[in-house]
């Protein structure tokens, strides 16, 4: 899922005064730990303060994961685990380590089929998401 049109809107509401920065650069500090060593640098420039590059952060949810749930993961981990992992959910925020300005970018789901009898949903086709290499 894209969170592409909610984002614009946030921006607006910034420009316009309607919304503060107090409100939408609130990044935790475990947020921006995530963001500096679990994080992927882009190319995009941060749309609040417009001088740092935005960071894309991973996490990981789902109900197979364990004490794994909620930390962040590197596209390499996010990887290794589509292939060893059953369905799990992925929540990609963008983080500007500068201002503190976050936003979750987009979610999808990872992981492989779980086995039939393993499943309250037995023999259901799962429509995949994208991949962690298709993500960008």
């Amino acid at each position: 899922m894209d969170y592409s049109l909610h984002r614009r809107a946030v921006l607006a509401d910034v420009q316009a005064g309607s919304t503060g920065l107090f409100e939408v650069c609130d990044a935790s500090p475990y947020l921006t730990r995530a963001a500096r060593y679990h994080g992927q640098p882009t190319d995009e420039t941060c749309p609040v303060c417009r001088r740092e590059r935005l960071t894309m952060v991973n996490y990981v949810y789902g109900e197979a994961l364990g004490h794994v749930a909620g930390q962040a993961k590197t596209d390499a981990e996010l990887a290794r685990m589509d292939a060893m992992q059953e369905e799990f959910s992925v929540y990609a925020v963008e983080v500007c380590r500068g201002c503190g300005w976050n936003h979750l970018d987009c979610s999808y789901v990872l992981g492989t089929e779980p086995a039939p009898g393993s499943s309250p949903q037995r023999g259901r086709q799962r429509a995949r998401g994208r991949t962690a290499t298709e993500q960008r």
